[in-house]
């Protein structure tokens, strides 16, 4: 069987990152979701990767300070999370390259859209660090906006939980579960699957997305593989 799709982005969350610490990064999760990129990666999918930065610092949620300086301490958060994935995917022989969208280049390559490009197409792993560059937008818009640019085929959303649902299932466990479900519905339901901004961007470029667990990051293969995982979104289902 081919491939589903030949190059994606892959949306991993800092909370899920931090798995049941609720901070900073879990190496058993850590290793676990870079063994199946290893996976995918292998199976020749390029792929583009926007890290979170929320299990070290959430700017929207900082309180007393400026907006925009509190977001810029997020961006930093995400670049922590990029090499720190970076460096257990090139321990696992893939190699792997992180971009900021803020220039730091003792660091890593300051982002730019041909260069992300060359570099999938050589088969390079390519790790996007802080967000937009911009305050006031999530990770999840720049994984929308990166995606947009490198003209990916799907957004993976990996979170903490397995797919979309009518409300909490944490807090509800009559929650009602969507396997699939289209953008307009997710913003007026507002079911929080993304911000607003990041949901009308993707339903604006028509691009898909498939939100399911990192606690079980196989389906990242499986979806490759054409299976139906966690729940797909899309202008039209």
């Amino acid at each position: 069987m081919g491939l589903k799709f030949k190059r994606i982005m892959l949306k991993v969350s800092g909370e899920a990152l931090s798995g049941s610490k609720g901070q900073g990064i879990d190496q058993d999760i850590l290793s676990d979701i870079s063994d199946k990129i290893k996976a995918a990666w292998e199976m020749g999918t390029q792929i583009g990767i926007v890290v979170g930065g929320g299990n070290f610092w959430r700017g929207r949620s900082s309180t007393g300070m400026d907006r925009t300086t509190a977001d810029h301490m997020g961006m930093l958060a995400t670049v922590i999370n990029s090499l720190a994935l970076q460096d257990a995917l090139e321990c696992r022989g893939v190699p792997t390259r992180v971009q900021t969208a803020l220039e730091m280049p003792r660091v890593a390559e300051t982002y730019i859209r041909r260069r992300a490009v060359r570099h999938l197409e050589k088969k390079r792993v390519v790790i996007f660090a802080c967000g937009t560059g911009n305050p006031y937008f999530s990770t999840d818009t720049a994984a929308v906006l990166r995606a947009a640019e490198i003209d990916a085929e799907v957004i993976l959303l990996a979170k903490n939980v397995d797919a979309v649902y009518d409300s909490d299932p944490k807090l509800n466990p009559n929650a009602i579960r969507f396997d699939k479900i289209t953008y307009m519905d997710v913003l007026q339901k507002q079911l929080g699957v993304m911000d607003s901004t990041a949901t009308s961007l993707c339903m604006d470029n028509n691009i898909p997305l498939l939100v399911f667990s990192i606690k079980q990051p196989e389906n990242i293969l499986k979806v490759l593989n054409g299976e139906n995982v966690g729940t797909f979104v899309a202008r039209e289902v």
